[in-house]
């Protein structure tokens, strides 16, 4: 059950800042963020209403329906008017414990999504060209800008590994779930017996951190340079142009060489080296306030198998949630992925809810 006083100090909330916001004596540096909380508690407030005042209206309806002096035809209206409000009442109450769940302060930033070949030699990395070409298509079909920021190819248009940065409304908490080892049964092109391999990527999707979110010390860091280098090895410029950057403290490395310019590369390098240092951080934050129950979603956990794709049986399946779309072409084309993520996110809320106090 939500706690009335919940309720009850959403109402208050909501009404003192509509009459704050309306009076347009606001500090501008306030204004943002008291403009977005009333913008949140808009989209809930006609339920919190609802739900505040479903206790009083029922012992009315109650009341007609029990007086002896009503007639059959009020009794009937109040009776039906009574059910309907008792099944607005359990919607309601779970839209209002899905608001008052403690929010993933990291669900409105961008992100950036890390592809790698996994076991499965040139066909994983076939798998993760694929794979980055379903993140494009999803990207372009909501309108999100998707830029590179490194990438290493393989033989046959595959991908060792690629990096990209992905920036819009509410990315993260989209792609969060992305995040594991990806794994592919089909067979390859070069299989002369139709046999079917199995090979696997590994998606790693991080919230894009900003200056505010991590603060890096250049003492902290271990910068080195060196030639940039391509396939087989050989040097791609007679520079040294390439960076690897160690975080000393973390002991996380990032290599950086896919622009001709050092700055550029150094850019790119700490932008991704923020990004995994706020990643680490918001995991020992959530270890620790979860460390007495495991969540099946969102573990982080990039060698756990999360999904499959079968194309001989044209499906995918979500090992997390038992969930199958018979439709793997369109899934790859970014078609279904809606309907993938919504059902992740529907379980992901379903667990917090059972351990919600």
């Amino acid at each position: 059950m939500v706690p009335q006083k919940k309720i009850i100090d959403l109402i208050k909330k909501h009404a003192e800042l509509e009459i704050e916001l309306s009076s347009g004596k606001v500090d501008k540096k306030l204004f943002a963020d008291k403009s977005k909380e009333y913008s949140d508690l808009n989209d809930i407030i006609n339920e919190a209403k609802e739900f505040n005042s479903f206790e009083k209206d029922k012992k009315e309806l109650e009341k007609i329906i029990s007086d002896p002096a009503s007639d059959e035809e009020m009794k009937k209206m109040a009776e039906n008017e009574l059910e309907e409000k008792k099944r607005n009442n359990e919607i309601n109450e779970k839209k209002l414990k899905l608001f008052l769940l403690p929010k993933d302060e990291a669900d409105k930033k961008n992100a950036i999504l890390e592809i790698r070949a996994g076991t499965g030699g040139l066909e994983a990395s076939l798998f993760a060209a694929d794979l980055f070409k379903m993140y494009e298509k999803v990207s372009h079909k909501k309108k999100w800008l998707l830029e590179l920021i490194s990438i290493s190819k393989s033989d046959a248009g595959g991908l060792k590994e690629v990096i990209a940065s992905i920036k819009g409304r509410n990315i993260y908490s989209t792609l969060k779930y992305e995040s594991g080892v990806h794994r592919v049964q089909r067979v390859p092109d070069t299989e002369t017996q139709g046999r079917v391999h199995t090979s696997a990527a590994t998606v790693a999707v991080l919230p894009e951190a900003e200056d505010i979110d991590v603060k890096i010390e250049d003492k902290d860091l271990r910068i080195d340079v060196f030639r940039s280098s391509g396939p087989g090895g050989q040097s791609v410029n007679t520079t040294d142009s390439a960076v690897r950057i160690t975080h000393v403290p973390t002991g996380i490395v990032v290599s950086q060489q896919d622009e001709k310019s050092q700055i550029r590369n150094k850019e790119k390098g700490l932008k991704i080296l923020r990004s995994r240092i706020y990643e680490l951080e918001r995991q020992k934050k959530e270890d620790e306030r979860s460390k007495d129950r495991k969540s099946k979603i969102g573990t982080g956990d990039r060698s756990e198998r999360i999904r499959t794709y079968n194309f001989p049986q044209g499906r995918v399946t979500d090992h997390r949630i038992n969930f199958t779309l018979h439709k793997l072409e369109e899934f790859m084309q970014g078609e279904m992925f809606d309907e993938m993520i919504e059902n992740l996110n529907l379980q992901a809320q379903e667990e917090k809810l059972k351990n919600l106090n």
